[in-house]
């Protein structure tokens, strides 16, 4: 397997910048998508003017797509370990993936580093726009915009961190000397606190919406939206009513089908908060750089993929009968897809993640098979689920149902004969009721996993696959980063 990636490790001690690299974005124009073949520039020939500020902010939003952010290790450590999602492809293929589904990694896996690496990459090429930005001239409503959309950046990858490993070293600027590279592991308190603040000041700057050039970047309503989402992960509920009512008065919706929200023609559209720009741009492969679908795409099929990261038969049976999003989710070994792709009725794997399918008749050789599928980071209905949940937590239930109503109504489509509305006034059922929901509308969407742990669930949903309550509700801190450390990082305990 062979991986593929536009963007320059160089900027982990900040001398080069890969300036070349630029957003691809699936509605703008063709100068902005067709990219030159990938350098560095010193960075003491950078930073000067407004046309190399947009560069650098471009630049990170294309690390989002790269393989450590979008591939193999946000599978082995936001998917596998969850009741969703298993393995894939052959037996033999990517073994590795086995000790996440039985709870068996250790701090020398892989993919654990290449996660830890991925997030900070980014978070360094956030701070590198942070940094140097304001000492540009330039116009000064784009200036604090790119720092905006940088601090909504920096926040989602430590969100990304905090979540999966606790306390991790926090780093809001840039190492100006060499006692600086070493950080010990701030306390997840602080980094919630960080993660807080760098939304509440882009939620401040960023605007609710974009010309169709800039579509794809950071808004107001995603720096809200991920302001309610780690308010989720401290329980601070009325915070989270506050955030997502904010965020549902700024004009989002539902689309009336839901296999729709996820296929390419409405990418980011009016139910999208915030997605990973890619795209399949002809002539330059290098740029169409995407493996997320690929890596999870039917094994087997000209145009489909690798096979990866597929859903097991305890999802499957999560669904209610007649649910529609069961075959939104799943493609099924033998089906015929609604874009008329015939999926093998023999294979290794009995199944596949169809969030994240596209159609095999857009595969072009040379490149990915699916460079183009945005990756959904957050969606309006998650927006109403967590209202659901915060509401339900706080004895608001007239609020809460109506918040779940709307995300079951549309997966209803008009068909009373299934999804019964849910009227319970007894939060315990409540409650049950919104984190099932939570589960088959967000199904192989990357957060099931954290869910279950945040809820306190996680020995008596995932106990067992081997989840030992006081050790895998984190991961342990890569032991490369350990030994570089010279001891400064501490492991987590249990591992």
């Amino acid at each position: 397997m062979k991986k593929y990636s536009i963007i320059s490790t160089a900027l982990k001690v900040g001398k080069y910048l890969p300036v070349a690299l630029v957003l691809t974005l699936s509605s703008c124009s063709d100068s902005f998508l067709e990219v030159p073949p990938q350098g560095q520039q010193p960075s003491e020939q950078f930073w000067k003017n407004e046309a190399d500020a947009t560069k650098a902010v471009n630049a990170m939003y294309a690390n989002l797509r790269s393989w450590n952010n979008t591939a193999f290790a946000p599978i082995a450590v936001e998917s596998v370990p969850s009741d969703d999602a298993e393995k894939g492809s052959s037996p033999s293929d990517a073994t590795f993936f086995n000790k996440f589904d039985t709870f068996t990694h250790t701090s020398t896996e892989g993919q654990i580093a290449d996660f830890w690496t991925g997030q900070y990459q980014s978070i360094n090429y956030a701070n590198q726009v942070i940094t140097n930005i304001p000492a540009i001239s330039m116009d000064e409503g784009l200036k604090a915009r790119y720092i905006a959309e940088a601090k909504f950046v920096r926040a989602y990858c430590y969100f990304r961190l905090v979540r999966a490993f606790g306390d991790v070293p926090l780093r809001l600027s840039l190492a100006t000397d060499a006692s600086q590279y070493n950080l010990a592991r701030t306390p997840k308190a602080q980094v919630w606190a960080a993660i807080e603040k760098d939304l509440q000041d882009a939620a401040t700057v960023l605007p609710q919406t974009y010309g169709a050039a800039d579509i794809g970047r950071a808004t107001k309503g995603a720096a809200l939206g991920l302001n309610a989402k780690v308010a989720l992960y401290q329980k601070k509920w009325s915070d989270v009513v506050s955030l997502t009512k904010q965020v549902m008065g700024m004009g989002y919706g539902l689309l009336p089908n839901y296999d729709s929200v996820f296929r390419i023609p409405n990418e980011n559209s009016k139910e999208s908060i915030f997605e990973i720009q890619c795209k399949l741009i002809l002539g330059n492969a290098s740029a169409s750089s995407s493996q997320y679908s690929q890596v999870q795409g039917v094994r087997g099929a000209q145009g489909g993929g690798w096979g990866f990261n597929v859903p097991t038969q305890d999802l499957v049976n999560e669904f209610e009968a007649g649910d529609p999003r069961l075959d939104a989710t799943i493609i099924f070994r033998g089906e015929t897809t609604p874009q008329g792709d015939a999926i093998p009725a023999t294979g290794d794997n009995p199944m596949y993640n169809q969030k994240s399918y596209v159609p095999f008749s857009l595969f072009v050789s040379g490149y990915n098979e699916g460079a183009e599928q945005n990756v959904r980071v957050m969606r309006y209905a998650e927006v109403l689920l967590m209202n659901a949940e915060a509401n339900m937590e706080l004895g608001n239930t007239a609020d809460a149902l109506a918040s779940l109503e709307m995300v079951r109504a549309r997966a209803r489509q008009g068909n009373a004969a299934i999804l019964p509305k849910v009227t319970t006034t007894d939060q315990a059922q409540l409650r049950k009721a919104i984190y099932h929901e939570r589960r088959v509308e967000m199904a192989m969407e990357f957060d099931r996993f954290f869910d279950v742990v945040r809820q306190g669930r996680g020995a008596e949903v995932l106990g067992k696959k081997g989840f030992k309550t006081g050790v895998h509700e984190v991961f342990p801190i890569p032991q490369n980063e350990i030994d570089l450390s010279a001891g400064v990082l501490k492991q987590n305990p249990g591992y």
